[in-house]
């Protein structure tokens, strides 16, 4: 059963086709039977005449979905003549006047089809044109039935004309008629095509600009354009088919298919089609050169401008906050100033860069929200990353040490030699380089060694028990304030500490500057071991005595027990 809507279409395109079946009985009885193929093939012809003559004889009695049958059907038939048509075409001995009758039938009631479809198409698409943006989607269900309707039957011209071709009968004046018409039609179908797209261009930019109330009704717009432009595009493929055969010219419409719907067919190979698409492109090409290379060529020009002078700027910046964290009221870190001053000239850049951007007509909008979903992507990817970025903070703001430090910080003991905000270089005593991330030293017991100016240097000595213990005191302070090194003040601490088991233990703890330290203490525990050598004091080191006592006797001697072996 076909669908209501379909008798719009198939009453008067059937009725045509009866006025041109009615008599066909009647005409064949007085052609001669060649053979009995032919016979057979003329019986097959009269009788598919026949009902279709009582298939329209039979609708006019009829209503409704039994009508909608009947108009199917005959349908059909015509198709199955068609058939014995196109049979009878390839054979050479079959009767050339009788099938050229019938192919002239079906040319005729190919022409009144198309002049139908054609009047029925076009009030559709003026019908589309004056309705309401929600009625036009049921309007278009029709119109695109009719232009597919209106296709067939020029492809039904177009098998007419081969056939007549074929049989030899085909007059020069029904050739080229058909030609123009097909050439009208395909130049008709091709300004349809360049209109809708300009018509999708145009609501493509509206779309952009238009506030969000007026977007449902433009993007309605949208879908019935497009639904049009596929519509009227099959129609031109199958014209440019047409075309084809009938030897006109068809690169061009070859080409605007290809812009329009992008599809990639065999055409494209040829040469005529690829030097026109390179034509109307390289042309397009041109005309947006003269039209927009002058405004963007001084934006470019705006846009190095603003860079230079970001550039300019960032390092004016640079210089400046150089200055001012470099003051020694400030009392800043050597991190916290490198910090300063490199984030001050990354800000003049970034705002350099989004102001040069904004003046060639960049929407700045999706550029920054682009920025902000992709921290949070690099945020959970690199946590271990910010992690250590956040001890440096920390490291930042507290300055447990500087660069030059002597520190002991994350299992690792030396000199800072640089610091970022990521991870701390240190150098050891015996001058490797480690690099320590800065969470492992913020987590971690820090000792900055050389963070004060001034250090105590702490030594302990030893003399005998049978030294002078005033006299060794006196000798050990002529040595400290005898060294240049040492600070008159505070005053070194000399005094006794410990009797051990062995010995009697002074503390020496001059106080020095830092840088002095080890020179300090290296020098006075020389210093100590040539005095106390030199004035006779003695450095006890640890021993034990053994005694031994008899019970009662004497100890054998050894021919003693020789004799008793």
């Amino acid at each position: 059963m076909i669908p209501r809507r379909h008798s719009t279409f198939f009453v008067p395109l059937l009725f045509i086709l009866s006025l041109f079946s009615a008599p066909t009985l009647a005409e064949s009885e007085t052609a001669p039977a060649v053979n009995a193929t032919e016979v057979q093939w003329k019986e097959q012809v009269e009788t598919l005449n026949k009902e279709l003559t009582d298939l329209v004889a039979l609708q006019s009695k009829t209503s409704g979905e039994d009508k909608l049958a009947l108009q199917l059907q005959m349908f059909q038939k015509n198709e199955q003549l068609r058939s014995l048509i196109a049979n009878g075409v390839k054979n050479d001995s079959f009767d050339k006047a009788y099938l050229n009758k019938q192919i002239e039938k079906q040319q005729k009631y190919a022409e009144q089809g198309v002049k139908y479809l054609s009047e029925r198409a076009s009030k559709l698409s003026q019908s589309l044109s004056d309705a309401k943006s929600e009625d036009k989607f049921s309007i278009l269900s029709d119109f695109e039935e009719a232009r597919t309707y209106l296709d067939n039957m020029y492809e039904e011209q177009s098998q007419n004309i081969a056939w007549m071709k074929t049989l030899g009968t085909l007059e020069e004046r029904t050739e080229d008629t058909f030609k123009q018409e097909v050439n009208r039609r395909t130049e008709q179908i091709a300004a349809n095509v360049e209109y809708l797209r300009q018509q999708l261009n145009a609501d493509e930019a509206q779309l952009k600009v238009a506030p969000e109330s007026e977007k449902a009704t433009i993007q309605l717009r949208q879908l019935i354009t497009q639904r049009r432009m596929s519509i009227t595009t099959n129609s031109l493929s199958v014209m440019i088919e047409l075309a084809d055969k009938a030897g006109l010219e068809t690169a061009e419409y070859k080409r605007m298919y290809f812009e329009a719907t992008g599809s990639v067919t065999q055409d494209l190979l040829s040469g005529e089609v690829l030097l026109s698409i390179v034509k109307t492109w390289s042309g397009k090409l041109w005309d947006w050169l003269v039209e927009n290379a002058p405004q963007h060529i001084f934006q470019l020009i705006v846009f190095l401008v603003i860079l230079l002078i970001a550039g300019q700027i960032a390092n004016l910046t640079r210089k400046v906050v150089k200055r001012a964290v470099a003051s020694k009221n400030l009392k800043f870190s050597q991190l916290m100033q490198d910090f300063f001053i490199s984030m001050s000239g990354k800000a003049v850049w970034f705002i350099g860069i989004l102001i040069a951007l904004s003046q060639i007509g960049l929407n700045l909008t999706p550029i920054l929200t682009g920025f902000g979903i992709a921290g949070v992507i690099v945020g959970f990817a690199l946590q271990d990353t910010l992690s250590n970025f956040a001890a440096g903070m920390m490291l930042l703001i507290y300055r447990p040490f500087d660069v030059g430090d002597f520190v002991a910080a994350g299992g690792v003991e030396g000199k800072v030699s640089h610091m970022s905000l990521v991870n701390t270089t240190i150098k050891t005593f015996d001058n490797q380089i480690i690099i320590v991330p800065n969470s492992k030293i913020w987590g971690d017991v820090i000792k900055n060694v050389t963070h004060e100016r001034v250090r105590r240097v702490d030594m302990v000595f030893g003399v005998s028990y049978s030294d002078d213990v005033q006299y060794v005191e006196k000798v050990l302070t002529d040595i400290v304030t005898a060294h240049p090194a040492v600070l008159r003040s505070p005053e070194p601490t000399i005094k006794l500490h410990v009797l051990n088991s062995s010995s009697v233990d002074f503390i020496v703890r001059p106080w020095v500057k830092t840088d002095d330290y080890w020179d300090v203490y290296w020098d006075v525990t020389r210093e100590v071991k040539i005095r106390f050598d030199k004035e006779g004091i003695s450095i006890p080191f640890p021993q034990q005595d053994v005694h031994l006592h008899m019970a009662s006797g004497e100890l054998p001697s050894s021919t003693d027990t020789d004799k008793n072996a």
